[in-house]
């Protein structure tokens, strides 16, 4: 097969069309003072560069908290829920969340 392009005469022009998912969630309420005091606080704490960390985190943790519950639903010994679950715990374990003496 040959290009058209006169750039590349004999090759074929490669798209790599990839998708990427979110990685913060805005808040709801642009505006509301004690949601804005709170991440001011942390920022300063924590030296954080900008509030987009804070909401990053937050979409992570709800990420994970959402997997969490979707996991309880499912029988305890269901094999889906053997193997993200403890993915979920070596997750949170990496995060810091999770001492490694909590792990089974």
């Amino acid at each position: 097969l040959e290009s058209s392009c006169a750039c590349l005469p004999n090759s074929i022009m490669v798209r790599k069309y990839i998708n990427h998912g979110k990685t913060s969630k805005t808040p709801r309420r642009p505006f509301e003072a004690e949601r804005l005091d709170k991440e001011l606080k942390m920022c300063g704490e924590y030296g954080l560069r900008c509030k987009r960390e804070i909401w990053r985190v937050n979409k992570v943790l709800n990420t994970m908290r959402f997997a969490a519950r979707e996991l309880l639903t499912l029988e305890a010994e269901h094999p889906r829920r053997q193997v993200e679950g403890s993915a979920l715990l070596r997750r949170c374990s990496r995060l810091g969340l999770l001492d490694d003496t909590k792990m089974k």
